[in-house]
């Protein structure tokens, strides 16, 4: 399996129940807004640390709202285009808020409702904002008001290895029994895809809803956001481009496997080691790979190694809504089946 370090290392000693990240907009920045927002923060008896100007990424949006994305059915279709045309190459700028434990709820209350037109007086998005949601819903865009504050100490871990570098969390699940199974665009036109979910289902897992998809760019981003907060890791591949070389526009076959607890270690074993070329005989990348990590960083881009299985409950969960949709819920089983169903669904 990859060394890479646990998730959060590189920020341990941050106590996010006492730190926020306060994220200020582009509409803040266009309107000269920025000072005003960090000194009403800083008014509310919170230090203001870190602060720090940048262009924002791509990435950076889809990973922030991944929530968001990875819920396509309570937010529009064109959401990944949104967050591009509002963030992508846009000023923004982004402090650390230090404060007490309560400091992520006292913060969420001085911003105000997320509709400027519903944020009340005494708020920053009632007294600073010029926007509502009406008007952002009829022009098709994003509704610009101003400011964002971690919700809870995860999302500030979160927040900060989106907007500073690595660390994160991810949310509790309850996808103890479920993985999503991804099949990457080398197993498709590979024509693997069957051998793979076979594979897995020989292990006594039921392998339910497969289906192709053509992978959008923001699936990729979401889905390997930990790569795109961690990218110092990398400095030899942008990882941005490569992920948008490898998956953007190409087939990908999903489907879920459901197995008795300890399931997703089953299957991050039954995978192997990442670089195909280390992996043992007798798991699918030792067996089906045909690529190898020192190829993939001598040509800068990801090795092909064929699927990924998620790491753990928490992961299937995103897993799920990244590739699925968030709001399927009809797709999970109510139960675990007695016995192993075909791949086909």
């Amino acid at each position: 399996m990859s060394q890479k370090p646990a998730s959060g290392a590189v920020v341990r000693g941050i106590d996010f129940d006492r730190w926020v990240v306060v994220l200020c907009k582009p509409d803040a920045v266009e309107r000269g807004l920025v000072d005003v927002v960090l000194e009403r923060i800083e008014g509310a008896g919170v230090s203001v640390r870190a602060r720090t100007e940048l262009i924002a990424e791509p990435w950076q949006a889809h990973v922030a709202y991944r929530d968001m994305l990875a819920d396509p059915g309570r937010f529009p279709a064109d959401l990944p285009a949104r967050l591009d045309n509002a963030y992508s190459g846009q000023r923004v700028t982004v402090a650390l808020a230090h404060g007490g434990p309560d400091i992520h709820a006292r913060l969420r209350r001085l911003i105000g409702h997320t509709d400027p037109t519903k944020a009340v007086a005494g708020t920053i998005r009632g007294d600073l904002a010029n926007d509502s949601l009406a008007a952002a819903t009829r022009g098709g865009r994003l509704v610009r008001n101003l400011v964002h504050t971690s919700d809870d100490p995860e999302s500030a871990r979160q927040d900060f290895g989106t907007w500073y570098g690595a660390g994160r969390a991810l949310e509790v699940s309850d996808f103890g029994r479920c993985s999503v199974v991804l099949c990457k665009p080398d197993a498709v036109e590979r024509g693997l895809v069957d051998v793979v979910l076979e594979r897995i289902a020989a292990m006594g897992v039921t392998i339910a809803n497969r289906r192709e998809v053509a992978a959008q760019s923001w699936q990729a981003h979401v889905h390997y956001w930990d790569l795109l907060v961690d990218r110092d890791w990398f400095p030899d591949r942008d990882i941005p481009a490569c992920l948008d070389d490898a998956y953007a526009g190409r087939n990908v076959a999903v489907a879920l496997a459901y197995g008795e607890p300890g399931v997703h270690a089953r299957l991050r074993d039954l995978l192997g080691h990442f670089d195909p070329t280390q992996a043992a005989p007798g798991t699918i990348r030792g067996d089906l790979g045909d690529d190898s990590l020192a190829a993939a960083l001598a040509e800068k881009r990801l090795v092909r190694n064929l699927v990924h299985t998620s790491d753990d409950p928490d992961a299937a969960r995103r897993d799920f809504g990244t590739w699925f949709g968030a709001s399927r819920r009809d797709l999970l089983l109510p139960e675990l089946p007695a016995q192993s169903t075909p791949a086909e669904a």
